[in-house]
């Protein structure tokens, strides 16, 4: 049921996605007298779910759902109709079309895409507000990276502010660390004293590179809150409640430190794991699994961890928060790309598997258009990339056009055309062969 939930999800925000960023071209088109021969919900590749024809245009769903298509006259597209090309040019024909409007028509897709996002941001905000933690607010301060305690971090530090200003969200700093340029971070060490400490400027490329990437995660108590059955702990007789203070004798207090511990036991060694249960002291014998673990997780993030703010927008208020939504979102996607091209960027690149895990496995409407928002961003920029087949790469053609005064010849389109198809295709083949891997061995 739950991978049901997630397939309609993204099923939905798929096609969501895919008919606004056609409507895209489609608008323009019909406002030059273009004529649309076709607009496809997915694609149609030897038969249709369901077509119908309106006037020039045949309206339809296909059967794989890869994306969708707009077949507009004269145009080198994927439909590389030659025998179309091959006769003289039509009024209502996109290639007799000026060089603006056709410039016009191919961005329209993008810049729907980008309205779109902007606009779910704004109601997102309207609907629901906005949730947040200011620093004061992480009341055991934050446990620390093993990477950023070589910087000088320790664990207990409370976050006071990020490159001089005090954050908003504190809980936004590892993933602007990871995209953002942070220069420094003042923080209250569990001493209390102070220290400004100054980041390198690849600190986002390190952490990529050592698995760095949750630098300061909330302290929480280590306290039980359920025990997997047949589990070491399970058998050992370990309760949901449980206050652990101790291994091998060694006082703890938070679930970092005891998670650090039981990782760091020798193989196959008993442990002495001792808890606060109805305010008496128990001590229990464990060995924990081939995977070093026993079995056992702590609660979330409650009020003596992490106090959530919350504040509620009007509609007109939402507009500029939605816009700096939608800003810092286009920008952090751009900024992930640095590190496609690294080895462990490549392995990691994912496909249609990977989208959908990102949906919840419950229905929720503002994770469900935060994440739409989120893709229809992430499909403007894409689209926009200068490779041809894709809209960027007619743009750029376009763009030289206007520039040069000179129109790049029907065969180079056609042969820029195929090789952008190509590269597309190995891509997506790319990305998707990874999802596979990742499933067969148990990553997702």
């Amino acid at each position: 049921m739950e991978i049901f939930i997630k397939i309609t999800q993204f099923l939905l925000s798929l096609s969501l996605l895919i008919v606004l960023h056609e409507l895209g071209h489609f608008i323009p088109a019909k406002l030059f007298k273009t004529r649309v021969e076709k607009f496809y919900l997915f694609f149609d590749y030897k038969f249709s779910i369901f077509k119908k024809k309106i006037g020039d245009t045949v309206y339809g769903i296909g059967w794989i759902p890869l994306g969708g298509y707009v077949k507009i006259s004269g145009m080198i597209d994927e439909s590389m109709d030659k025998e179309q090309m091959a006769l003289p040019p039509k009024p209502w024909e996109f290639r007799s079309k000026p060089a603006w409007q056709r410039l016009i028509i191919m961005l329209g897709g993008v810049t729907v895409n980008f309205i779109l996002g902007i606009f779910i941001y704004i109601m997102m905000f309207t609907a629901w507000g906005d949730d947040y933690v200011a620093p004061e607010n992480v009341k055991q301060g934050f446990y620390v990276s093993d990477l950023f305690q070589s910087l000088g971090f320790q664990n207990g530090d409370k976050i006071l502010k990020v490159n001089d200003e005090v954050p908003v969200n504190v809980l936004d700093v590892n993933r602007h660390l990871f995209l953002r340029d942070i220069a420094s971070i003042e923080v209250n060490h569990p001493e209390g004293n102070s220290e400004v400490i100054d980041l390198p400027e690849d600190i986002g490329l390190q952490m990529w590179t050592t698995g760095n990437m949750d630098a300061f995660k909330p302290r929480t108590f280590a306290i039980l809150d359920s025990i997997v059955p047949g589990s070491p702990a399970f058998e050992a007789g370990l309760k949901k409640g449980d206050i652990v203070t101790a291994i091998n004798d060694q006082k703890i207090a938070y679930w970092d430190e005891f998670t650090n511990l039981v990782t760091n036991n020798p193989d196959n060694t008993e442990m002495k794991v001792t808890v606060e249960r109805d305010r008496e002291t128990e001590s229990f014998m464990i060995i924990p699994d081939k995977d070093q673990n026993l079995g056992v997780y702590t609660k979330g993030y409650t009020e003596d961890v992490i106090i959530l703010s919350h504040k509620d927008y009007s509609f007109t208020e939402s507009v500029v928060p939605g816009f700096s939504k939608a800003y810092w979102t286009l920008r952090d996607y751009m900024a992930q790309f640095k590190y496609v091209f690294t080895e462990k960027g490549a392995t990691s690149l994912g496909g249609f598997i990977t989208i959908g895990s990102i949906f919840p496995s419950k229905w929720d409407w503002r994770s469900f258009w935060s994440i739409t928002a989120l893709l229809s961003i992430m499909l403007g920029f894409m689209n926009l990339l200068p490779i041809p087949a894709l809209d960027g790469g007619h743009v750029v053609f376009t763009l030289y056009e206007i520039i040069s005064g000179r129109k790049p010849s029907d065969k180079f389109l056609e042969y820029a055309q195929v090789t952008g198809f190509i590269i597309l295709i190995s891509l997506l083949l790319f990305a998707n062969g990874n999802d596979i891997y990742k499933w067969l061995t148990g990553q997702f």
